[in-house]
């Protein structure tokens, strides 16, 4: 349920209601937005929710008290109904704008990744993407160069101005992924590892959450939900592909996750063409259809030579057609943006 409190409600009130849904064994969660402030109250109310929403509706400076059926509360609209806009350096992802996040799928040199990010920030990128920790379908295959991989990720951000994102595969390695990245990357194979969620919601990084290949927006913003109540709000959620019956491509991308979500949650979307198609010349299309359909931000791949990548080849565009993907981007995205009807 959700304490909406009076616009002329003093800091003592809203520290009485606080402290009196503690009382209740029950976890506020207050949003100070523009119409006043919102109280969250997170917990098991079931069985007395009757009783309690009338409690707390006769406290000092309560206007009203609101149930909602949803299970995901600090992610949503009704909670928050202004979109979060998330910093990082000098990019704002959600704030209008649109983000372009490049780099390669992985990390396999130095000298790689300089020239990579050289050219993406030059062809307009704002956040540079890399693996350096690679979970591969096959045990087999490149798994990433790990550390090495983020100082040099580091050393990159340092030269071109650009956060960097890349992802922690487990607890353990969120800590060391925080200390060289701007925005930690938890992928869809880990969408649901709770203990990774959690460990991510206590670091002081952004946070982009990508979409299980069988999983419902519903359960996404439940998974975004754990990395929120753990104390970051700073989320991003990025539309990667799910898996249907179709085998044309390697997973399907789901476009009308993009409005769907904005109307849901007040958190920026991102949409990932690459992992979504599998094939670099499905890339530029469905980015830009990603971008029509109102995304904050495009994930991309891209490669200086993408035939000999040791991850992923066919799906990593080259530098040259980063550049002219990039330049298609930015006008449908304003046209997009002066539509009346593009957002909630």
């Amino acid at each position: 349920m959700f304490v909406a409190m009076r616009a002329s409600a003093s800091e003592v009130e809203i520290l009485g209601v606080k402290s009196r849904i503690l009382a209740e064994g029950l976890t506020p969660y207050d949003h100070r937005g523009s119409g006043g402030t919102v109280i969250a109250v997170v917990g098991d109310v079931a069985a007395r929710r009757g009783a309690l929403m009338d409690m707390l509706a006769g406290l000092a400076g309560v206007e009203r008290v609101t149930p909602i059926s949803r299970p995901f509360k600090l992610t949503s609209r009704e909670f928050h109904p202004e979109d979060t806009v998330v910093h990082v350096l000098d990019t704002a992802i959600g704030d209008g704008s649109l983000a372009i996040m490049a780099g390669p799928c992985s990390v396999e040199s130095r000298a790689q990744l300089l020239e990579t990010a050289d050219s993406v920030a030059a062809s307009g990128a704002t956040v540079l993407r890399g693996g350096a920790f690679k979970p591969r379908t096959s045990p087999y295959s490149f798994q990433g160069l790990g550390v090495e991989a983020l100082r040099y990720l580091a050393e990159a951000r340092d030269r071109t101005g650009l956060p960097v994102i890349t992802e922690a595969m487990e607890p353990a390695q969120v800590d060391i992924v925080a200390e060289y990245a701007d925005i930690l990357q938890i992928g869809a194979r880990n969408m649901q590892n709770y203990s990774l969620l959690n460990a991510a919601g206590r670091v002081a990084r952004p946070v982009m959450l990508k979409r299980g290949f069988g999983a419902t927006l519903e359960e996404l913003l439940m998974a975004a939900e754990y990395i929120v109540a753990a104390g970051n709000p700073n989320v991003l959620l990025c539309e990667r592909g799910i898996r249907t019956f179709e085998a044309s491509t390697r997973n399907t991308m789901d476009l009308s996750a993009v409005p769907v979500l904005h109307q849901l949650t007040h958190l920026p979307v991102v949409v990932d063409p690459s992992h979504a198609t599998g094939k670099r010349r499905l890339v530029p299309p469905l980015a830009m259809g990603g971008v029509a359909v109102g995304a904050d931000g495009v994930m991309v791949e891209v490669h200086p030579d993408p035939d000999s990548a040791l991850s992923d080849p066919e799906q990593q565009l080259d530098l040259v057609e980063f550049e002219q993907l990039a330049a298609a981007l930015r006008p449908i995205h304003d046209q997009v943006r002066a539509y009346p009807g593009a957002r909630p």
